[in-house]
């Protein structure tokens, strides 16, 4: 029997809105810790990570905000996280925003390191991350950490754990995207990353899609991470998110995408980010966000 272990990390210090630290809190009383449990498998939440608040810190750099309180949390996200996967647990990171992402993806890179495999990276988001301090137009580091996983700026967080490139292009893909900056897009296109588009996905189709993200980040890897924001979502069923965009992932979509990150068996940590109960509605996006983790990690319909 698989054990999983659930860590929140209430952080909000890289968003432009407050609330998403409060995100943990509403995906547990979803009953998510039961509904594992039901599924077969063992299950241990590790609790929250410690994480600072905005009322007693200054956000120092205008174009890295709280940097360091960042950098520090993703830290402890690191080793937390690797401790998990050292113990042969599928880690489930509950955030907080998309900024913890730079300390799960480090631990799993490292761990596939230890297999002497790359890692693979699934992206799932309405926006890229690539943003650096240059070229972000708000500072918010919510909106950088794919740049420093792929070992460019904040410099901050590029050095968490133990090497400063997480993860090759080549073996990252982003799906979803429909919203980047214009800067940003330079970044991405000049990156290396594949990226599938809602464009792509409408001409293609998510199976389609999903069966070339998964063929690229699991051949020859240890297997993937998955980082999903659920502003990939559209908003009209996922309200619960600070920078929405309409025209996302439809309701089945997400939740197919999932079914087959399952079924592929290669799935090595999971974050599920953005959610800001403070703009949900009956904590609907909370209760989704909990369907799309049992997804995951294999419900199925029959």
């Amino acid at each position: 029997m698989r054990n999983i272990h659930i860590l929140g990390v209430p952080l909000d210090l890289g968003s432009g809105h407050r609330g998403v630290d409060m995100g943990p809190s509403a995906i547990r009383i979803t009953s998510l810790g039961e509904d594992i449990e039901r599924l077969g498998y063992s299950i241990t939440d590790r609790g929250d990570i410690v994480s600072p608040i905005h009322e007693t810190k200054r956000s120092g750099d205008s174009a890295k905000k709280y940097i360091r309180e960042i950098a520090s949390t993703c830290k402890k996200v690191h080793q937390s996280v690797l401790k998990s996967l050292c113990a042969h647990a599928l880690p489930i990171v509950l955030g907080g925003d998309h900024s913890i992402a730079v300390g799960s993806v480090a631990a799993t890179s490292e761990f596939a390191r230890s297999k002497r495999k790359p890692l693979g990276l699934i992206w799932i988001d309405a926006h890229a991350d690539m943003n650096t301090p240059e070229t972000s137009p708000s500072g918010n580091v919510h909106g950088m950490p794919l740049s420093a996983i792929l070992g460019r700026e904040p410099s901050e967080l590029s050095q968490v754990g133990h090497a400063l490139v997480k993860i090759k292009p080549a073996k990252t893909v982003l799906i979803g995207i429909r919203n980047l900056d214009s800067r940003e897009r330079q970044m991405v296109l000049a990156s290396g990353v594949h990226v599938f588009t809602m464009k792509d996905i409408d001409r293609e189709g998510i199976t389609t899609i999903t069966e070339k993200a998964l063929d690229i980040a699991g051949t020859g890897t240890a297997g993937f991470h998955v980082s999903f924001d659920l502003d990939v979502c559209d908003p009209s069923f996922a309200p619960g998110v600070g920078t929405p965009v309409k025209g996302g992932l439809s309701y089945r979509e997400a939740h197919l995408l999932m079914e087959m990150m399952a079924d592929s068996d290669r799935l090595l940590a999971l974050d599920m980010v953005e959610l800001n109960p403070i703009l949900d509605t009956q904590n609907t996006t909370a209760i989704f966000a909990s369907e799309l983790i049992l997804s995951a990690i294999g419900k199925k319909i029959l």
